[in-house]
């Protein structure tokens, strides 16, 4: 086995909040200058952009990890990651079922395209992303899992979109698969205020809208090969992977 390098949190274009240089191909240029193995591409309620860049990071041996970063009914923000193209696919279209019709204004909210490998544009998003969809936290995690995804509540020491600024407590019946810590706290600190988290395998991404936000922090996967089924066994522990200090 060896360590990989992964950042599970990172937004393209396609999310308002996303700097306009976060195209794909500069997103994986900048992941490979900073020795990243592994990046999770999570645009706000799409996962339109991931392909390209799933595609771009392959022809690099970077892996890309595919999904979004959905928003559900409370307002908590969670990740999602599928392996095929059909689990995503369905699951784009369970996202468009669920976001509610209400346009986006490019001036205030920012651009949210889809471009291609000559970063022409090919897709304009009309619905606003960063909306609530119509989905609560509980509906979330068993559609993903049902479509055998990964399910991880993002940023839960923020103070804002985060289970606990949201709910006010970590559910004793939420089936995530991890959670995550933002870049601007660690798991050791957030973990003497909440020790309850400790019950869950702990990531800290990057969350990042620019490309020098990419890979300021990281998770170390102990693993035999780069897949989707690898990473989910050593953020779950199991057969000798795992995360683990350091890479």
């Amino acid at each position: 086995m060896r360590t990989y390098r992964a950042d599970l949190h990172i937004h393209t274009i396609l999310s308002p909040c996303g700097d306009l240089s976060m195209s794909p191909a500069n997103i994986v240029s900048e992941a490979l200058r900073k020795k990243l193995d592994i990046i999770g591409i999570t645009d706000h309620n799409s996962t339109r952009q991931s392909h390209l860049v799933s595609r771009l990071g392959s022809q690099h041996g970077l892996f890309v990890l595919r999904g979004a970063e959905v928003t559900t009914r409370e307002e908590v923000h969670c990740l999602a990651f599928f392996d095929g193209t059909r689990e995503l696919e369905e699951f784009q279209s369970y996202l468009d079922d669920n976001i509610p019709s209400f346009s986006n204004d490019p001036l205030i909210f920012g651009d949210q395209v889809v471009v291609n490998e000559k970063e022409e544009i090919i897709y304009t998003e009309e619905k606003l992303l960063i909306n609530a969809t119509k989905i609560s936290i509980e509906e979330l995690e068993a559609y993903i899992h049902g479509l055998g995804g990964l399910f991880i509540p993002a940023h839960v020491d923020r103070m804002k979109n985060s289970i606990y600024s949201q709910l006010g407590f970590l559910p004793a019946y939420l089936n995530a698969d991890a959670l995550e810590i933002s870049r601007r706290s660690t798991p050791e600190s957030f973990s003497r205020i909440h020790p309850e988290i400790n019950s869950y395998p702990l990531l800290t991404d990057s969350d990042a809208h620019y490309p020098d936000q990419i890979g300021v922090v990281y998770n170390c996967f102990k693993m035999e090969k780069l897949s989707f089924d690898e990473v989910k066994m050593a953020i779950a522990g199991t057969d000798g992977r795992k995360i683990t200090g350091k890479c």
